[in-house]
């Protein structure tokens, strides 16, 4: 059974920075491209990170291009997201999946989603 668990989101000051972390279990993670998505309410989740299997590449939304960095640790089963300067228009719930589909458009794998993690950006 797929289970993804994310942790890590709190509230955080613009010049602060977040770890999030994804614990991953029920597949072989390093067999497959990650990624890390986020949604508002009323809007459709969005990918904002990718990283392929072994980690050699990495692909961000133009919003977080050069603030977000993803990694992973197949021999832990996890994957990360540290997100610095974060903006205001950053709060959302996280969530990670298992991505599939050509590098430039990847679709989420599995459609048991984890709880998220809430990501709010305040002052």
């Amino acid at each position: 059974q797929v289970q993804l668990v994310e942790s890590g989101g709190g509230l955080v000051q613009p010049e602060g920075r977040l770890r999030l972390s994804c614990a991953v279990s029920g597949f072989t993670l390093e067999n497959y491209v990650m990624a890390w998505y986020r949604q508002t309410q009323g809007k459709d989740r969005e990918l904002v990170a990718a990283i392929t299997s072994l980690g050699t590449s990495t692909r961000y939304a133009d919003s977080v291009v050069g603030r977000y960095l993803i990694s992973r640790d197949n021999a832990q089963n996890m994957v990360f997201l540290e997100i610095n300067l974060p903006k205001e228009e950053d709060t959302a719930v996280y969530y990670c999946n298992a991505a599939q589909g050509s590098w430039t458009q990847l679709v989420p794998k599995y459609d048991a989603w984890g709880q998220g993690t809430q990501v709010t950006v305040a002052s």
